[in-house]
């Protein structure tokens, strides 16, 4: 870990394009590089960036131009945590099928969540008023 690095924190609000995937990845993979984080490390963290704008690109917002993403990146010494919210009619985790189930597996829904928790040491959603979701993801550095 950088030595000279106490604290950062960056919020964006994106458009609701492909485009705003990559700049939330780089912009994670830029804050985790000067954290101090490694390669590995890097490489998760910029798996669930990707994968939580996407779903929040693509399925909260839809791709709607007048729609944002709200994007916050925290680090602090050891820790990054990174924020995604679309404006979206938000989703119940209950009811996103497992990827996994036998009947699931050639089905494209919940893989996006099931890569998000694989990678990051904690992560969780929560639906917002009046609309939307809210994805807080935590990555502790190993």
């Amino acid at each position: 870990m950088s030595a000279s690095f106490e604290q950062e924190i960056e919020e964006h609000n994106l458009d609701s394009s492909l485009e705003s995937v990559d700049l939330a990845e780089r912009a994670a993979i830029d804050l985790a590089c000067k954290a101090g984080f490694g390669e590995d490390d890097q490489n998760a963290i910029s798996m669930a960036v990707r994968e939580c704008m996407v779903n929040a690109v693509a399925h909260g917002n839809k791709y709607n131009s007048r729609k944002k993403v709200y994007l916050k990146l925290e680090a602090v010494p050891g820790t990054l945590v990174v924020t995604i919210g679309d404006e979206g009619d938000g989703f119940r985790g209950e009811e996103v099928p497992d990827p996994r189930a036998p009947e699931n597996l050639l089905k494209q829904s919940g893989r996006g969540l099931l890569l998000m928790r694989a990678f990051m040491d904690e992560c969780e959603h929560t639906m917002r008023v009046p609309h939307g979701t809210l994805v807080r993801m935590l990555k502790r550095y190993s």
